[in-house]
């Protein structure tokens, strides 16, 4: 870690009874989007957050939970704090808090009613997705919201996905028809670094190989974003034998996979590692614009196996990075013009959080998140409009509403 990779000693992030209190922390926010955190250490935890985010009433409230959690138990305790309809979650791969980049926390957002209105479509297996169901399921709740808040004209959908179902590419495409030109954003649940089990929350549950879509429409004005740091090379490669429905890829330029992966970079094929990969992506280009197909790992074969979509025939570009610092500073930058979010909501890709750890950037891409007022977590894959997507940052910016939401 760099100078500044360490947590921020500031009170100011403190709520002022308890900043003797390391483990609790409530976040920075503006009045009408509550945001706290706590450690998984803290043995009322959901009762603390609860407390931190304030008497609501709540349209929803997000919970972003380190994998180091036990989170059945935190699922049974969540009853005494709110309803359980109220709240929608997922494990991560990392946590970003009011301090940055964090670990062993759950990150709490609620949205207060006042501003809010929040309709939920659960997917239950995402093994068995039914695209009309869930069409029709979409189309009747955003009428029904639309109805109720006329007046209301901010609005956009938040994805929470099982990070390991290899089923986001099917589900996005399938709720992009029923959200229509209603922007949306996700994130993949993570496990961490183990990529053992990633779970959603929904209704007082951890449920694998679900996810839940929720609605959202506000007085606030809110813009959905998606960026990444990374510009295309001329060097290109054509995957020719590949396992698409496992993510697979086998041969690239009719030659085994990692090996001519690691041609292509000058590497040694026994050095493939994650932080590799973060550091030298490969492109896709769709719709005018290029889209990371990020690698996961080597499997003993010397197969790639990616995080989202490949098939034979794929013309993938190699990518060389930007700065993370300078590049974040200034995309966000861009959201606050005409007048700076309350919040920002994002999903993070673990390949940036790696990539940032590897390059010692950590702490300073913390500080640049704890200035923007981003919280969220580090995802197995985003999702941004109908495609699901890897090495980005995907996410919502939420504005003062101008008439302070009358």
């Amino acid at each position: 870690m760099d100078e500044a990779g360490g947590q921020d000693p500031s009170l100011s992030l403190l709520e002022p009874s308890r900043a003797g209190d390391e483990t609790l922390r409530g976040l920075s926010a503006l009045p009408f989007v509550a945001t706290a955190s706590v450690s998984v250490a803290e043995e009322n935890s959901i009762q603390k957050l609860c407390d931190l985010l304030g008497p609501g009433p709540f349209a929803k409230v997000f919970l972003f939970v380190s994998p180091e959690a036990d989170l059945d138990r935190i699922c049974h305790t969540i009853s005494a704090c709110f309803s359980a309809e109220l709240v929608v979650g997922c494990t991560t791969a990392g946590e970003i808090s009011g301090e940055g980049y964090t670990e062993g926390e759950i990150v709490a957002v609620g949205l207060p009613a006042e501003h809010f209105e929040a309709e939920c479509v659960f997917v239950p297996d995402l093994t068995q997705i039914s695209s009309l169901d869930l069409i029709g399921d979409l189309i009747r709740k955003r009428a029904s919201m639309a109805a109720s808040r006329p007046n209301w004209e901010g609005e956009f959908a938040f994805l929470l996905v099982d990070g390991l179902s290899t089923r986001e590419d099917e589900l996005t495409s399938a709720l992009s028809s029923g959200l229509g030109p209603l922007p949306l954003f996700g994130g993949s649940a993570g496990d961490g670094i183990r990529f053992g089990e990633t779970r959603v929350i929904w209704q007082g549950r951890a449920v694998v190989n679900a996810a839940v879509v929720t609605l959202i429409r506000t007085s606030a004005r809110v813009r959905v974003f998606n960026l990444d740091h990374l510009v295309p090379t001329k060097r290109k490669m054509v995957v020719t034998e590949a396992d698409p429905s496992r993510r697979i890829v086998r041969q690239i330029n009719a030659e085994p996979a990692a090996l001519e992966y690691a041609r292509l970079l000058g590497k040694d094929p026994a050095q493939l590692t994650t932080f590799t990969f973060a550091a030298h992506p490969v492109v896709v280009q769709v719709g005018g614009r290029h889209h990371v197909r990020a690698i996961q790992r080597v499997d003993q074969n010397g197969d790639l196996i990616f995080f989202s979509a490949i098939d034979e025939g794929l013309v993938l570009t190699l990518a060389e990075p930007q700065d993370m610092v300078t590049h974040l500073d200034r995309e966000l930058t861009k959201l606050a013009e005409g007048g700076e979010p309350a919040a920002i909501i994002a999903c993070d890709c673990i390949l940036r959080r790696m990539e940032a750890l590897e390059k010692q950037k950590y702490g300073s891409l913390s500080k640049v998140l704890r200035d923007h007022r981003v919280v969220g977590f580090s995802t197995y894959g985003e999702q941004w409009n109908s495609m699901h997507v890897n090495q980005t940052m995907t996410g919502v910016a939420i504005y003062p509403p101008a008439d302070n939401g009358k």
